[in-house]
């Protein structure tokens, strides 16, 4: 184990020295990494981000766009051979038919590039003539992001505090009972193996859909070629009582099993995609927390802190990149669907965000990283209009409802001006809002009447951009 991850940090400075010498002297890589967790829009995000770089007409606060300096962009073969390639011409035209409909969410890895030709700035630059840019995009499923966390525990930890979080919730009640049933030092047998390890896959499942973070392991939710293998078919086990566990009992097996999971699964993971990543996206669907309750934003919260702690935040300075390989030195915190909110409760739904993030966010900024908290639609799927209810007007949003079709107007709550408001139950653990009620509404996308030039209409994409990919351009 020391042997293999000894070789696994020599190899990464090796591909770091080769990456960094190649970038330096020749064309720029700028390697961002797209996560959030389930029903965040990473998808959609990549697909609108990558179609508005290309059409730049709705990309006013990008500074290279707007001085006219981004002569062309196109897409090329990513450097990867081995990932999948991201199916944005799908992903687009699934976005910009004639009947619309939402792309399948991320299931696995997935890499796009797209270069930029950006006419350079000064003098010299207008002697040189323009350079290329590669944005190397990397699309991965939050779940797995998570696991990263796995990396620093053991089996008994692990266990331990998957069964406290799980005894307060019903979605979990089916698999502690299982669970407890279990006798201490009983022999390993795979079918008990098997229906522990399913019986715990579906209160994990359960509990996602509850508004829960924090499901892992997460190949669990997103088994890929991996489903049905013995290196998913374990579950948390209360500890041996002053004793170790026996050769060939169940749980020694579970936990054997849960190191296979972290050294097959995890670790090539962090080595092949994570570790190289320069910027990372963390899209994150407040709206939908905070409609489920003060537990179910508390628990983002707990998952976004998590999040951060996974990843290297610092600045990439040449000799870093040489002798310690990249670290993360931008992190976008984005809160999508920000079209189901009126544009006055934007400016809540961002302090929301930055209140919720401030520790992570502040460890980030001391290791190096610039962060930045923003509310964004990728895709906006309403129109904003006022409505007259009880008396009072209602600034509200109007669109295409998912389930049924029709049009209608929705007023999701107003939002608190102070996000104190919303963290103080949160950090309590209240139950339920004491004095507000958050509602959530899915709309289905709109058709769009794209004029030459123009991407798909975004709110704030163009900010995000600046801020990702502006020092590069």
């Amino acid at each position: 184990m020391v042997i293999s991850t000894i070789a696994d940090t020599v190899l990464r400075q090796i591909e770091a020295v080769q990456d960094t010498v190649n970038e330096t002297l020749f064309e720029p890589v700028i390697r961002i990494g797209v996560t959030g967790l389930a029903r965040s829009g990473k998808t959609v995000f990549i697909t609108s981000l990558v179609a508005n770089m290309m059409d730049r007409g709705r990309m006013p606060h990008l500074v290279a766009a707007s001085e006219g300096r981004i002569e062309a962009a196109f897409l090329q073969p990513q450097p990867d051979d081995t990932v999948p390639r991201f199916d944005f011409e799908g992903h687009l035209a699934d976005l910009t038919s004639e009947d619309p409909v939402w792309p399948e969410s991320t299931r696995a890895v997935s890499e796009l590039r797209l270069s930029l030709r950006v006419r350079r700035t000064g003098l010299i630059g207008g002697l040189q003539g323009p350079r290329t840019v590669h944005v190397d995009i990397i699309d991965y499923p939050g779940e797995w992001l998570l696991d990263l966390a796995l990396l620093e525990k053991t089996y008994d930890t692990w266990s331990e505090e998957t069964l406290a979080r799980a005894a307060g919730r019903e979605e979990a009640s089916a698999f502690l009972a299982l669970a407890e049933a279990q006798v201490e030092g009983a022999k390993l047998d795979e079918t008990q193996a098997k229906a522990l390890a399913a019986s715990f896959t579906e209160y994990l499942g359960a509990a996602r859909g509850a508004g829960y973070y924090d499901c892992t392991p997460g190949r669990f939710l997103l088994p890929g070629d991996l489903e049905g293998s013995p290196v998913l078919t374990f579950a948390p086990l209360s500890p041996t009582q002053d004793r170790a566990d026996p050769r060939g009992s169940l749980r020694r097996e579970m936990a054997r099993r849960y190191e296979a999971y972290k050294r097959a699964v995890v670790r090539p993971f962090f080595r092949d995609h994570f570790a190289r990543i320069d910027r990372q996206v963390v899209l994150v669907d407040a709206l939908g927390a905070i409609h489920k309750g003060p537990q179910a934003v508390e628990d983002m919260r707990g998952a976004m802190a998590d999040i951060l702690e996974a990843f290297r935040p610092g600045r990439n300075a040449f000799l870093t990149q040489l002798f310690a390989g990249r670290r993360v030195e931008k992190i976008l915190f984005a809160a999508t669907k920000a079209d189901h909110l009126h544009h006055k409760q934007h400016d809540k739904l961002t302090a929301i965000m930055e209140a919720l993030l401030r520790d992570a966010r502040d460890r980030a900024r001391f290791a190096g990283a610039d962060t930045l908290a923003l509310a964004l639609a990728s895709l906006r799927a309403t129109t904003e209009d006022s409505v007259t209810h009880d008396g009072q007007a209602l600034d509200v949003v109007r669109g295409r409802l998912l389930d049924t079709g029709k049009q209608a107007a929705f007023y999701p709550g107003d939002l608190p001006s102070d996000p104190a408001k919303l963290i103080g139950p949160v950090r309590e653990g209240a139950k339920a809002w004491l004095d507000a009620e958050y509602r959530v509404m899915n709309f289905a996308p709109s058709v769009l009447n794209l004029r030459p030039g123009d991407g798909p209409p975004h709110i704030r994409l163009d900010k995000a951009v600046q801020f990702l990919l502006g020092d590069k351009l």
